[in-house]
């Protein structure tokens, strides 16, 4: 059933625009759907003398995007959670892909500060006014980005952008790239009339101590969302009711370690393996009708999963 919110849940935005909660959910919403996914990401400006830029990068795929919390609260849209996942269109073969959970007003968020560390910074009420943050994660659940911004419905047309944050290496970069170590990022998602699309407006740095950084390259990344109706996605859909209450455990116990002022550190490689595996495996144990205990999914994150010890001077200067 719909929800409806009242005039009351609209909100003004500090530079005098008007904020459109239900609006903006229903563009969030439309994210919804089964598509063939284009992949491309191009260096554009050399920012050092030496640097070369590398070639382009493209790959697609078919993916599931499914609606996995949509709440609301005190009258307004508060929480929405969109779940992707890959299927092979001839083996019918599903991956648990990326999640991308939306908060009206957030009153805070995580941030990647270090290696393998993110901390959670406060967002003054101010500043969070009509805004959405989306926070996006990895297969295993664990954090990578957040980015905070409005909704704007201008022309009839549904566009969030982000403001400048940092993320993690892609993986397909620190499989083959030793050169930087983050990106800086703005995101641009755009409602479109076949779709959706995501846009990545990204600069490679290689932060060091002290709050040093050596940008490298600007690149244009541009994922590309289309509806599609030639594929059978029952893979996909099946493979979610058989292993969502499995997968909402193991968000239970992120969501204290993302929200605790100190933060959290992963001593996995980049990569993230040593933690993907152990998890995928009990899902597929789940998936054909076994039964996984606290225990075992608390000895994944005991080996693999700590408290952020102190604050790295990379954010201290981004602050």
């Amino acid at each position: 059933m719909a929800l409806a919110f009242p005039a009351s849940a609209i909100a003004h935005e500090p530079d005098g625009a008007v904020a459109d909660p239900a609006r903006d959910r229903a563009a969030i919403l439309a994210m919804q759907g089964e598509y063939a996914v284009d992949f491309a990401f191009d260096e554009t400006v050399p920012l050092q003398p030496a640097y070369q830029r590398q070639p382009p990068l493209r790959s697609g795929g078919h993916e599931a995007v499914i609606v996995v919390e949509d709440a609301a609260r005190d009258g307004r849209p508060d929480r929405i959670v969109l779940q992707h996942i890959l299927v092979d269109p001839k083996s019918g073969h599903v991956t648990k892909h990326w999640r991308q959970d939306w908060h009206w007003q957030a009153a805070q968020r995580f941030e990647f500060s270090d290696e393998q560390t993110w901390r959670v910074r406060d967002m003054p009420a101010a500043s969070a006014a009509g805004t959405w943050t989306q926070c996006v994660y990895e297969v295993s659940d664990a954090p990578r980005y957040c980015g905070t911004g409005r909704w704007h419905h201008d022309d009839g047309v549904s566009t969030w952008t982000s403001d400048l944050s940092w993320r993690p290496l892609p993986r397909r970069e620190y499989t083959r790239r030793s050169d930087y170590n983050a990106l800086s990022v703005v995101n641009r998602h755009t409602v479109t009339p076949s779709g959706w699309s995501h846009e990545q407006f990204n600069t490679k740095v290689q932060r060091g101590p002290n709050g040093r950084q050596r940008a490298l390259t600007r690149e244009f990344g541009f994922n590309d969302y289309r509806k599609s109706e030639g594929v059978d996605f029952r893979p996909a859909r099946d493979y979610w009711a058989a292993t969502q209450a499995y997968w909402a455990r193991v968000r239970e116990r992120w969501e204290p370690l993302l929200t605790s002022p100190s933060g959290v550190h992963l001593k996995t490689r980049v990569d993230g393996m040593a933690m993907i595996v152990p998890l995928f495996e009990q899902a597929q144990d789940v998936e054909q009708g076994g039964q996984v205990s606290d225990t075992a999914i608390d000895a994944v994150f005991s080996a693999w999963v700590e408290p952020a010890t102190s604050p790295t001077a990379a954010l201290q200067a981004d602050r």
